[in-house]
Formats: C-alpha cells, sequence, structure tokens
C-alpha cells in the first residue's frame, strides 16, 4: 500500500490546477479517495474534525451486503439445478449463480459509475460515492432473468433522474435503486412478475444444466402464490411444487430476487451495519413493528388468500427484510430525528403490507419506501420545528 500512496503522490501534481491531465481530476480524485481515507478535515466551524467520509460509511454497506449477495449467487444456482432435476456441489450451483449475476453487477457499475464520472468532470467537482452502494443493491433486486440491456437502461434513467437532476449524491428525494426497480417494473412489467423470470432454466456459457425441467416446475414467488390464489390460501411451494416451510424462508432457499430470499444473510448485515453504527436500529425495528401489526390485523380480516397468509411469513417474505435494512435505511432519503425515524419505519412496514393485502402487486415494500422518501422531509420539518417551539415556549416559561 506504501508504494501505490507514494506513485499516487508521484502522479498527483499532474492531475492538479495546471497539471496537463486537469481536465481528469475527478477521476483521479475519486479513485484516490476511494482507496485511501483522505488527510484533509475541516479546521473551523461546525463541522465534523474527522478523516472518515460518505466513502468509508458506503463502503461499510457494501461489506453488509455481501452475505445477502454470496447467498442469492449460490441460490440462483441451486434453484437452476433443482427445476432440472440435477443434485449439483455447492460450488457447482456458485459457480452457476456467478455466471448470472456477475454480468448485472458488471452493467450496474459501468452504467452508473459512467454517468458520476461524466458529470463530475462537466461539473469539475468530485465523484459522488453513493453509487457505490447503489451499484450492487440495483442487481441485488432485480429477478435473475431480467436481460443486461433493460437493466442498464434503467440504471441509467434512475442516476439521471433520480439522482443528478437533484444535485447528486446527498441531494436525491428517493432511494436511486428502488426507482430502478419502479421504472424496471412499470416500464417492462413482464421482465418483473410472473413465473418465468424468477429461476433460470437454462445453461449459461455452457455452464449448468440442459435437462428438461421436473414435471410441477413453477417459478412464481411465495408472494406471488398468495396473491394468485382463489378462495382460501393453499399450501405455499417452491420451484418444484414442495410445501415451503417457515425455516425454508428463513434459509432463503426459494424463488426470489437475487438478494432477497435468505433472512439470514440480510440479518447479518443487519448486524454489521448496527454495530458500526451505519444504520439506525429505530428504523429497522419501526418497520417490523408496524409490518407486523398490520398484518395480524389483516389476518383477523381474512378477507382474500395473502390476508390469510401468517403475519411473520409476511415479515420474511418478499423484499420486507432486505427493505427494511437496507433500502428504508438510507441515509439520504430518510428522516434524521429519532422520532422522525420510528414514524417513517412504522408507516412503510403498514404501507408495505397494506399495498400487499389490498393492491395488485404481491410485493408492497418498493412502493412503501418511495411513497415515505416523499414524506421525509415533511417528517423532518415537523420534529424540527417541534423541538424548536418547544424550546421558545420553555424559555418564555422561564
Amino acid at each position: 500500500m506504501k508504494a501505490l500512496r507514494n506513485f499516487l503522490d508521484k502522479v498527483k501534481p499532474s492531475f492538479e490546477e495546471g497539471g496537463k491531465f486537469h481536465a481528469f481530476r475527478s477521476v483521479f480524485d475519486g479513485f484516490e479517495t476511494f482507496l485511501f481515507v483522505p488527510n484533509t478535515t475541516a479546521k473551523r466551524g461546525s463541522h465534523i474534525h474527522d478523516c472518515n467520509d460518505s466513502k468509508r460509511a458506503m463502503s461499510m454497506v457494501v461489506i453488509a451486503l455481501l452475505p445477502a449477495l454470496l447467498f442469492g449467487i449460490y441460490n440462483v444456482g441451486f434453484q437452476h439445478y433443482l427445476v432440472n432435476g440435477e443434485e449439483a456441489s455447492f460450488w457447482a450451483c456458485f459457480a452457476f449463480g456467478l455466471m448470472v449475476v456477475l454480468p448485472k453487477i458488471v452493467v450496474s457499475y459501468l452504467v452508473g459509475l459512467g454517468i458520476e464520472f461524466i458529470v463530475a468532470q462537466f461539473k469539475g467537482e468530485e465523484i459522488h460515492e453513493g453509487f457505490l452502494v447503489s451499484g450492487l443493491l440495483i442487481p441485488m433486486i432485480v429477478p435473475v432473468e431480467c436481460p443486461l440491456w433493460i437493466l442498464a437502461v434503467a440504471t441509467a434513467f434512475a442516476v439521471i433522474f433520480a439522482k443528478e437532476v437533484f444535485g447528486g449524491t446527498g441531494y436525491n428525494i428517493f432511494n436511486v435503486a428502488l426507482v430502478t426497480r419502479a421504472f424496471l417494473f412499470f416500464a417492462y412489467p413482464t421482465k418483473m412478475s410472473g413465473e418465468s423470470v424468477w429461476v433460470t432454466t437454462e445453461p449459461v456459457c455452457g455452464v449448468g444444466s440442459s435437462n428438461s425441467l421436473v414435471d410441477g416446475f413453477t417459478g412464481a414467488t411465495a408472494l406471488g402464490q398468495a396473491k394468485g390464489a382463489e378462495g382460501t390460501l393453499e399450501a405455499i411451494t417452491n420451484a418444484v411444487g414442495e410445501p415451503i416451510s417457515t425455516m425454508d424462508m428463513i434459509i432463503g432457499l426459494i424463488p426470489g430476487s437475487i438478494g432477497e430470499t435468505s433472512v439470514i444473510a440480510i440479518a447479518l448485515g443487519a448486524i454489521f451495519l448496527l454495530w458500526t453504527g451505519v444504520a439506525s436500529w429505530k428504523t429497522i425495528l419501526s418497520i417490523f413493528v408496524g409490518g407486523g401489526v398490520t398484518a395480524y390485523l389483516f389476518n383477523m380480516w381474512g378477507a382474500n388468500p395473502i390476508m390469510q397468509l401468517p403475519w411473520y411469513e409476511h415479515l420474511l417474505l418478499g423484499g420486507f427484510c432486505f427493505g427494511a435494512v437496507f433500502m428504508a435505511t438510507d441515509p439520504v432519503t430518510s428522516p434524521r430525528t429519532d422520532g422522525g425515524k420510528c414514524i417513517y419505519g412504522f408507516l412503510v412496514g403498514f404501507f408495505a403490507v397494506v399495498i400487499r393485502c389490498l393492491g395488485s402487486y404481491p410485493e408492497g415494500m418498493m412502493l412503501a419506501i418511495l411513497l415515505m422518501n416523499l414524506f421525509t422531509p415533511l417528517i423532518n420539518y415537523c420534529y424540527k420545528q417541534s423541538n424548536i417551539n418547544r424550546r421558545l415556549k420553555r424559555v418564555a416559561n422561564k
């Protein structure tokens, strides 16, 4: 690392004002601050006098995402061999999943960071670091069969219209990764729902099984089955028609988006985020309380099959856990005050279950978080104003 530091110090003058590569100063700054903690801090004023910047926080989130990502890669291969009626080793499943997932990650980062670099160069500013996380989140929340060109279009749309037009990282109103998913969901609905998008059945680059599908194959997610049931809720099954238990939902070997199926892997990421102080436990806990209470009330009503789904299964299935830990806790698009985090989180959980049970979509977490992103400035304002009024009243009483 010392040799790399010396090399960067040697070439740095060429990228500074007056240097022959000055036009690429933003690009150099982005790579330097990604590799090394900046050695400059604020000297006065109300700033935090610390070298730890937002790139370090984003890096913590990326590390927290790794368990869910690695499990998702394995699950892609596991589902493939399962529906083709073959037994495969752990490494065979992982290798197949890697061949499917890695191109999506590469496309996401190439498109998103490419736009970030172009905008930074045009503005003459440093490269925003927020896409370090968004670039990994986007591939993890899409179906495994999402075409790469559609993913590229959606990523470009989200980065430009949900982030850069607002001023970049720290100014965006909506979560960028969720805007990508929303764009895909409404622009290409057949690529985001149904029974053919959640499990890869064909070989990829010569890797995988080419056998015919086993009898009873269904690619529908558990929530999709519950939403599509008629009359009373029938047993939810996996891709080959076997009943899914609560433990299966916790482990995550079921059809779904790449990174959203394993509660255990997501929980490991949550523990890391809470330990490092990057995420707020108030937001996460409030989401589960809001979702659990709402689902329990719908259980008592039981007017349709998905209302009959046990309340705790609402919290385990779909994108509920993943959204609660990695999406709703986004520091830019969620409230800053403690009380605001509780209200925000409770309403996210509430609306997620309401959309599932009363709306047309089996998954409601995406729309619930985007809706509450819209109300985050209002929540922040109300709580700050309430604190100001309370202090003014206290001073007046004295």
